[in-house]
């Protein structure tokens, strides 16, 4: 069992293909969006910024979002909703 950040990899849930696709799409068009994250503790944060990359990293897929106050967050794209 591996431990990155917040969350055990072990228990990483791929995302469908298409959600995958669609936040590369908004990434490279570093969009603004709205989005719920949901936190190792299961709760719940709505967060609002601008995509600035998808990645993978430790066996898990991540989203990187600009915050307006310039605060970067990598969220586990398996804990976002749109």
């Amino acid at each position: 069992m591996t431990y990155w950040g917040y969350f055990l990899m072990d228990d990483y849930q791929p995302v469908s293909c298409g959600l995958h696709s669609e936040y590369e799409r908004l990434a490279m068009r570093r969009a603004d969006v709205s989005l719920v994250h949901v936190d190792d503790q299961g709760g719940e944060q709505q967060l609002r910024g601008r995509i600035e990359d998808v990645f993978t990293r430790q066996g898990a897929e991540y989203l990187r979002l600009r915050l307006a106050d310039g605060e970067i967050r990598d969220l586990r794209l398996d804990r976002i909703r749109l």
